[in-house]
């Protein structure tokens, strides 16, 4: 496996329900990424609104960690539109609930915004910034996903490889699919659920499993890399809030995403 395509197949089983096989490479220290079980449940998703192929807005829930292999997703359509199709979808390993969502489908174009009070990333040129290898020096654990995404970050903030955190609550990255692959609605998913977590930035180190993830995808990515603004909001009670928004090489906000996440401080 590997390539985005191929790690979110699905096999029918029914009207509503689908086999998937979770792929291993899509994992940060042995854990399914999120954005990428969220991305398998938007291609299910689609499967049921062939009028509106594109996820527009998805919001889930993660109850327990799902292992790479063998998963079952069933999809019920809550409303079917002029306009837009609006489902929910769970993501279950040998019956237990692991991820539920609300998707919304609906149908993209390339427009840019009548409007935008967005700032753009203030980030370095990609060749300036620096790669993130799956083996990162200090990690203690392998980063896999760093093997089908190529991420370099923004040198200003890679302080926190050395013990030496910018403390800024921000990290920016350049994106691209290793495989050559475009960015599309469904894989930006993937994208907004960036490696490392901002805790990071701030000095907190470890895993950081999300609770709660909402997207929300605004127009279809012109080709070629998008950079990636990860900033914190409030941290406390061993939870913090990262918000996630999506540029792509036209300038253009494509996607954004608030996540609630577990951290240790």
């Amino acid at each position: 496996m590997g390539n985005f395509q191929e790690a979110t197949a699905l096999d029918r089983r029914s009207e509503t329900e689908f086999d998937a096989e979770l792929d291993p490479q899509w994992s940060v220290g042995g854990k399914l990424h999120g954005g990428y079980l969220l991305a398998v449940l938007g291609r299910a998703a689609a499967e049921l609104s062939p009028s509106h192929p594109h996820p527009t807005a998805i919001s889930g829930s993660f109850s327990a960690p799902p292992d790479a292999g063998p998963a079952r997703v069933t999809v019920e359509v809550l409303r079917a539109g002029r306009g837009l199709t609006q489902l929910r979808a769970r993501l279950a390993q040998n019956g237990k609930p692991c991820v539920e969502a609300l998707v919304t489908q609906g149908l993209l174009d390339d427009e840019g915004p009548w409007w935008s009070g967005v700032e753009p990333i203030d980030i370095p040129p990609e060749e300036d910034c620096v790669p993130a290898p799956a083996e990162a020096p200090g990690a203690g654990f392998r980063v896999d996903l760093m093997d089908v995404v190529e991420q370099r970050l923004d040198p200003r903030v890679v302080g926190f490889a050395v013990g030496k955190p910018a403390r800024g609550g921000v990290i920016s990255s350049w994106q691209r699919l290793a495989d050559g692959a475009d960015w599309d609605p469904l894989s930006l998913l993937v994208a907004l659920d960036p490696v490392p977590p901002v805790s990071y930035d701030l000095g907190l180190s470890g895993w950081a499993p999300t609770v709660q993830f909402t997207a929300y995808l605004r127009r279809l990515p012109a080709p070629g890399p998008i950079r990636v603004r990860m900033t914190a909001g409030d941290v406390g009670g061993n939870r913090m809030d990262e918000v996630a928004q999506a540029f792509d090489s036209k300038d253009r906000l494509v996607a954004q995403a608030t996540q609630i996440a577990g951290v240790r401080h």
